[in-house]
């Protein structure tokens, strides 16, 4: 009786650190303002986190790691695939620099191949290599007798063609039958994870309209959505996004792979023009996104109920050197001095009414105003800075047609004649013209919206109206 009770104990202990143990957080680096690596790995530990993903095998962080139980996930970069999938010698010496001095010290468990590789359309020819490195690297790991190490590749949401309802979700056909369903097979023959990065920030902010913000972040306790395909109810969009991805894989022929999910998050701020992006929406996400997690048995979704699905936040830090869109450099759980941009539990265990509340976010309806691109005097006005201004300045003239006309000498916006003035006039030309093909305001950390005109006597700024 005493013997059975121990066991029954050990398997509940075990049973609550599985369920425990479900998020883990992304660890990415591009930031010129970031602490330490050993500084890094204390403030992951502070949050609770089971688990570090990086984007590489940085042998420092890795090092931090090594006093640490998390689980760690490392990745070979892009450029590397394509030697990796044709040279076996090429994959042995990638794991004996970068996993075989760490793996007795840290607790590498996950070797992934590139990122997002399927949603890079200007190097089509790595996505037909992705699959034949995945497997050498496997051969590296079995050569050496590591069996506790899994191989897999993180996807973009882009690389399905289909996602609504959940029920019609397939692959893109470029990709499904020549490199996703040989994936899968070697995903379901190694016992690997089939990874996903997944944001139903991006699906709520392009369709506000039509989703409630509610259901992007798991505020919904009755179901809202039925597919009519599958019969299946849904109280939440990360649920409708992951079962697409499981409906697309079975059309493929393989159902039962494990999802992990490589990312998630919410932004904490954005641009002008962007929509829903604040502290108070990012806490809400990953609050109940970690305590969702938690649950005990796992909840898993409505087409794979009560199956765990391991979870990456992304990320630890607001990284400023991120380009694109502003949401791009806030999606951290940390400001990059390593203090919190707001309270957060990663076990999930922690009540929200013991968290501190937060001013509700202010922008969870689209900017009805104008708003301008223009240099950010206090990164763009440094003198130690100028030459890089100049080149932004020089590259925005050079796109386009007629983009730095009115700065022009004797021309309308030439007055005043300096290298701030000129940047933020071309900086806001190029943004006018281009931002619907993609260009940002950002021009390496030297520009920044505003909603106050910067036009000035007979010197008009072009604005946009969303």
């Amino acid at each position: 009786m005493a013997v059975a009770l121990l066991l029954l104990l050990c398997l509940f202990r075990l049973t609550d650190e599985a369920a425990s143990a479900q998020i883990g957080v992304n660890y990415g680096q591009l930031g010129n303002n970031l602490p330490s690596a050993s500084h890094s790995v204390a403030l992951i530990k502070s949050l609770r986190a089971k688990a570090v993903k990086i984007y590489d095998a940085n042998p420092a962080i890795l090092e931090a790691l090594s006093a640490t139980d998390m689980r760690v996930s490392i990745m070979v970069p892009n450029q590397a695939i394509a030697n990796i999938s044709s040279s076996q010698a090429a994959a042995d010496a990638w794991i004996h620099a970068n996993l075989l001095p760490f793996y007795h010290r840290a607790k590498i468990r996950v070797v992934l191949v590139g990122n997002e590789i399927l949603s890079d359309q200007s190097n089509k020819a790595t996505w037909f290599q992705l699959v034949p490195a995945m497997r050498n690297i496997k051969r590296s790991l079995s050569a050496l007798r590591i069996r506790n190490v899994k191989v897999g590749t993180p996807f973009a949401m882009d690389t399905l063609e289909t996602s609504f309802p959940p029920s019609s979700g397939a692959f893109r056909k470029d990709i499904a039958d020549p490199v996703v369903r040989p994936m899968l097979q070697f995903l379901a023959k190694t016992k690997s994870s089939f990874f996903i990065d997944v944001y139903p920030y991006f699906a709520w902010s392009g369709n506000p309209n039509s989703i409630s913000l509610d259901y992007a972040l798991f505020r919904v306790t009755k179901p809202t959505y039925t597919d009519p395909g599958s019969g299946l109810s849904y109280t939440n969009l990360l649920d409708q996004q992951l079962d697409s991805v499981i409906a697309a894989m079975a059309k493929l022929g393989v159902a039962n792979v494990p999802l992990t999910i490589a990312e998630t998050g919410w932004p904490n701020a954005c641009d002008l023009d962007q929509i829903g992006a604040n502290v108070a929406n990012a806490a809400a996400y990953n609050r109940n996104l970690a305590r969702r997690l938690a649950a005990n048995p796992p909840v898993g979704t409505p087409a794979r109920p009560g199956k765990p699905i391991p979870t990456y936040i992304f990320s630890l830090y607001n990284e400023n050197q991120k380009p694109g869109p502003g949401t791009e450099r806030h999606w951290g759980l940390l400001y990059p001095n390593g203090s919190a941009i707001y309270e957060i539990d990663l076990t999930g265990r922690r009540p929200e009414s013991s968290y501190k509340p937060l001013p509700e976010g202010t922008n969870n309806q689209p900017y009805k105003g104008k708003i301008w691109c223009v240099a950010d005097a206090a990164v763009a006005g440094r003198r130690e800075n100028a030459s890089q201004v100049a080149g932004a300045l020089q590259y925005a003239c050079g796109q386009g047609k007629g983009t730095c006309d009115s700065i022009r000498p004797g021309k309308a916006c030439y007055n005043p004649n300096n290298l701030l003035a000129h940047a933020s006039f071309a900086f806001n030309a190029y943004w006018q013209q281009f931002r619907k093909s993609g260009g940002t305001c950002y021009f390496n950390g030297l520009a920044v919206q505003t909603a106050t005109d910067p036009s000035h006597g007979s010197c008009v700024y072009p604005a946009l109206s969303p």
